[in-house]
């Protein structure tokens, strides 16, 4: 009779054990644990290229070169080329994003041979159907730019897209502006080609998974909605930062992004109000297609916090129609075709302006007239005034 109690006492306890392991195991945070084993358990696939990327993308994420090693390296369009299929046969769902050291640009450009000069590329053995511009703003990350890169061409390749890489360098100094730099982008890639989509891309950014495609939608489309650095969820509702696609239309519409968000914030936020008022609304992937690595940085020097981004925001509605595409001013100082994108440094002026009216001949007086006049007890102006002086012909100098 007592064993027969103990065997049921065991039972009871080894139940219990299973319960407390499932609801364990049912939090978010133990799912990366289940994962690691079912990978021990599960066989090794051999079924090609496509099957191995598929049955480590559904896990770990697959590497983003895997699918492209039998493309054809020479190009051979011609009349009768037939339209790439509708979904791409090449996507293989999420990839691994590392960030390893001593990645160099030759070795990118290596490992994308069909890449022609300016970032551009089509694909070899078909029509594409979507033409897409990828604008990104910059200055001073060349080491991101670098890994961006490295994972964003072989990631549209996949997608079967034409497309082309813009970087917009800001030249100078002066505070960065991300959103005037991206209208630069808009404008100066029109130029070159009819693009039916234009992605508007940060530079820290890496994608993670090549279900994500970049064309567009029928409304703009917000494309980072899951960034690891807010835990793979949307920060919230208006959220419009990191990564989002345009069409011309929606670009002409909502007048561009504004140009008078000098500093870090704000803009993004700014943009999203401008979709709803353009009489749109904004499109997102699903949470687990829409993801992104962000590489961890400090805030740039240059890119000092904005303090006035929520007293503007708050002018949206009045400002959108007068501040945009119809006021932007930029001066294109060069256009580089580099082998992996195109580079083009602009001067997009400051605060005051593109070029900032000369000083009246009032102001003028009222600067010299102290330095004219020997502080008492000296034969020589302040050196406050000596200063100051310094700092207004630098400034002038870094615009």
């Amino acid at each position: 009779m007592v064993s027969i109690q103990s065997k049921w006492r065991y039972l009871f306890m080894f139940l219990g054990i299973q319960l407390v392991v499932m609801a364990l195991l049912s939090r978010e945070g133990y799912q990366k644990r289940v994962s690691y084993f079912i990978r021990i358990f599960r066989k090794p696939d051999t079924t090609g290229l496509t099957g191995r990327n598929h049955t480590a993308a559904g896990i770990a994420g697959g590497d983003v070169y895997a699918n492209l090693s039998h493309l054809s390296k020479s190009y051979s369009h011609g009349d009768g080329m037939p339209y790439c299929p509708k979904t791409s046969p090449l996507i293989g769902g999420p990839i691994h994003v590392s960030f390893p050291s001593g990645l160099t640009l030759a070795e990118v450009q290596r490992k994308n041979p069909l890449v022609v000069r300016g970032g551009r590329y089509r694909p070899p053995d078909c029509e594409a159907r979507h033409r897409t511009a990828i604008i990104i703003p910059h200055r001073n990350r060349e080491h991101h730019l670098k890994f961006l890169l490295y994972y964003l061409h072989p990631f549209l390749q996949r997608q079967q897209l034409n497309y082309g890489i813009y970087v917009i360098h800001q030249a100078g100094n002066y505070t960065f502006n991300r959103a005037k730099l991206m209208n630069v982008g808009f404008r100066e890639a029109m130029k070159e080609e009819d693009w039916d989509c234009l992605f508007f891309h940060d530079v820290d950014l890496i994608p993670e998974d090549d279900r994500n495609t970049y064309v567009c939608d029928s409304n703009p489309k917000h494309a980072a909605i899951a960034m690891d650095k807010f835990g793979y969820k949307l920060p919230y509702k208006m959220y419009f930062g990191g990564v989002s696609a345009l069409t011309p239309l929606h670009y002409l519409k909502m007048n561009g992004f504004p140009n008078n968000y000098w500093g870090w914030g704000g803009e993004d936020d700014d943009i999203g109000v401008r979709v709803s008022l353009g009489g749109m609304y904004i499109t997102r992937p699903s949470l687990k297609v829409g993801r992104y690595k962000m590489i961890k940085h400090k805030l740039d020097k240059g890119n000092d916090v904005n303090p006035k981004r929520f007293n503007m925001l708050a002018k949206t509605r009045q400002t959108w129609k007068l501040d945009g595409m119809n006021t932007a001013e930029y001066e294109t100082i060069s256009r580089q075709y580099m082998p992996l994108y195109t580079n083009i440094t602009v001067n997009i002026g400051t605060e005051a302006g593109l070029h900032p009216p000369p000083p009246t001949p009032h102001a003028k007086a009222a600067v010299k007239a102290p330095a004219e006049v020997p502080a008492k007890g000296s034969a020589k102006p302040p050196a406050k005034l000596k200063e100051g002086h310094s700092e207004k012909k630098s400034t002038l100098r870094d615009r």
